[in-house]
């Protein structure tokens, strides 16, 4: 079968590779209906991140249809049209009953600790408990890309929402226009927030941030967007703060716009080593998120998207056959687009 392969920075290719098969009992086999690329994959094809002597086998985000099960499946049969989030997980252990699915004690995250989904077919570790059931058909490619959302983008931002603590009345401000981050202002509007400001740079996606809900937007970066977001909160700063990049300039940023008593939502895959301490201290910051359980979110979500009254879809921007994912990857890694949605 055909799948995505990163070999060395920003060479990425499509191999040959053995198909996916059953391996234990509790797999499942998916053949692949979409996927797509993700802002973090960026890091290892920049090479930031290192890579096996073999490559790695990309993609965490995608909807399949159900090809075959293992023995011991039974929540999932052939035929079924599933979400695969970005990490499987046992729904079993102690962390997946409390709805912290990534850090099952049996898990892991699709591309590093087994194979990629930007391919024809993968292979579902712990069927039962990483794939959700949806009922609509392979076929609606209307709603298909706000489904894809729910594996990760969408999942995340309302993670980063979460753990901010967002709530009805306040004031949120979201790091990062790119697709999280934008997911981030649907779920900063959805839980109430009165006040929503955007930290982006990017026209189109200033536009589409304020058709989500945006009601500010700072362009500026540094010390001048923390100087920008506290005169807009009459110098108290931001109730909530999602951190939606992961730099150390995104997290100084976050410390410096949050109020005293605040919270910072960080889900950002984090590429630098400390939080300022004395303002996150003496200010009383909780700062939480960290790998959304976007499994346990869906049964929340899923409505809202069924429903139309989310449209978190609309971050893709650039739709391309498996074959072009070279091309997929070069647009995001040079701005060119948001986020790309793959079809095998």
């Amino acid at each position: 079968m055909r799948a995505t392969v990163l070999s060395a920075p920003r060479e990425v290719h499509i191999d040959q590779v053995p198909d996916a098969r059953i391996i234990e009992p509790t797999d499942a086999v998916i053949r692949v209906v979409v996927a797509c690329i993700c802002g973090s994959d960026l890091w290892p094809y920049r090479g930031f991140d290192p890579l096996p002597e073999t490559g790695r086998r990309m993609g965490h985000e995608a909807i399949g249809v159900v090809e075959e099960v293992g023995s011991e499946v039974r929540t999932v049969r052939k035929g079924d049209l599933v979400l695969m989030p970005f990490a499987f997980s046992d729904g079993t252990c102690v962390f997946c009953s409390e709805g912290l699915h990534t850090a099952c004690t049996h898990g892991g995250f699709f591309s590093y600790h087994t194979e990629g989904a930007q391919a024809e077919a993968v292979r579902i570790p712990f069927a039962d408990g990483t794939l959700y059931k949806v009922t609509a058909r392979e076929d609606d490619k209307a709603l298909l890309p706000h489904l894809l959302t729910l594996t990760d983008v969408m999942g995340t931002g309302h993670h980063a929402a979460v753990t901010a603590r967002v709530r009805q009345g306040t004031t949120a401000a979201i790091i990062g226009d790119g697709a999280v981050g934008l997911c981030g202002v649907i779920a900063a509007k959805r839980l109430g927030a009165e006040r929503i400001i955007l930290l982006g740079r990017h026209p189109d996606r200033i536009a589409l941030a304020r058709e989500f809900g945006a009601t500010d937007i700072v362009t500026e970066r540094g010390d001048a967007a923390i100087e920008a977001v506290r005169e807009r909160t009459g110098g108290l700063g931001a109730h909530s703060v999602l951190e939606c990049v992961g730099t150390e300039e995104a997290m100084r940023t976050a410390v410096g716009i949050v109020r005293p008593g605040g919270a910072i939502g960080r889900v950002g895959v984090p590429h630098h080593e400390g939080i300022p301490a004395g303002p996150t201290f003496y200010n009383n910051i909780t700062i939480s998120g960290g790998p959304a359980p976007t499994r346990a979110y869906m049964d929340e979500l899923l409505p809202d998207v069924l429903e139309g009254r989310i449209l978190p879809g609309r971050v893709f921007d650039r739709t391309l056959p498996l074959e072009q994912v070279a091309e997929g990857y070069r647009a995001m890694d040079e701005r060119q687009a948001l986020k790309v949605m793959l079809v095998p």
